[in-house]
């Protein structure tokens, strides 16, 4: 892990594209400001989680709801 320190209005710069200033300072925390492109997700780790969560459940929900189909197919007849 990269740490370094920042000033308000002061900022790093990833991969070329994506920059994250440093736009408030105070007791409770720190503002970041974030460029990126457009295409590129951007979430706090709690909002990631929680969709991964979602995405995960919503995949095993699916597969056992193919699964519960085919087992009720019937084979063609010759």
């Amino acid at each position: 892990m990269l740490v370094i320190t920042r000033k308000t209005n002061e900022s790093i710069i990833i991969n070329d594209c994506i920059e994250i200033v440093v736009t408030g300072i105070s007791r409770d925390g720190v503002r970041l400001g974030i460029n990126a492109p457009r295409e590129m997700g951007i979430y706090r780790r709690e909002v990631y989680e929680s969709i991964a969560e979602a995405n995960r459940s919503g995949a095993g929900a699916t597969s056992a709801l193919l699964k519960a189909k085919l087992t009720k197919l019937k084979p063609p007849k010759e």
